[in-house]
């Protein structure tokens, strides 16, 4: 028996959501939170991005693949995909009790800025959109690469809220320090202010 390439990508990305939902119970209790309103931006995007991206989409629209990927392409791309999840796994470990699934300044929050975080602020956002365009890119389709585009935007705009809520939160002197030292999402990109 063989194992289709694709049920090895599904499987992956189970398996780490299923893991990411169960360490959600070890976190420290939320003190503020981000405003809800602002919140729903980014999450109309993650959740339409989401419903283009997985796999039964494309074929229900009776969509062709623009690429083929063969074989080893996919296995590659399984590989990419994994290394962008172990990422938002190393990048949450760093966080422990810190972690939130949603913007919040936590009791004793503080700024963890070794591992992961020494290289980007947000190598959770990082890792998973590694993982988006690596999985949109085996699937082919241009609904996958649309939806993973609008759950980058998404990843995007949550990153931009956290960072407006954490520099009110923490400060510029703290946060904004932070800020000047490491870049947001992309390792060794910064941009001059």
């Amino acid at each position: 028996m063989t194992i289709q390439p694709s049920l090895v990508l599904e499987t992956i990305w189970i398996a780490w959501l299923i893991s990411w939902v169960a360490a959600s119970f070890w976190s420290n209790r939320a003190r503020t939170r981000a405003a809800t309103l602002e919140t729903w931006r980014y999450r109309a995007a993650m959740i339409a991005g989401g419903i283009l991206l997985v796999p039964v989409t494309g074929p229900l629209l009776e969509e062709k693949p623009i690429w083929e990927i063969n074989r080893a392409g996919m296995y590659a791309l399984a590989a990419v995909m994994l290394a962008g999840l172990a990422l938002t796994w190393w990048a949450r470990i760093y966080l422990g009790p810190l972690w939130s699934s949603t913007i919040t300044r936590k009791e004793d929050h503080r700024i963890i800025d070794t591992g992961p975080y020494a290289f980007v602020r947000h190598p959770i956002y990082s890792g998973l959109m590694i993982a988006l365009v690596a999985t949109a890119a085996a699937e082919g389709t241009l609904t996958a690469l649309f939806g993973a585009a609008l759950i980058i935007l998404g990843v995007w705009l949550k990153a931009r809220t956290e960072e407006r809520f954490l520099l009110t939160e923490l400060g510029p002197e703290i946060y904004g320090a932070y800020c000047r030292r490491v870049p947001m999402l992309i390792p060794f990109f910064s941009r001059r202010r």
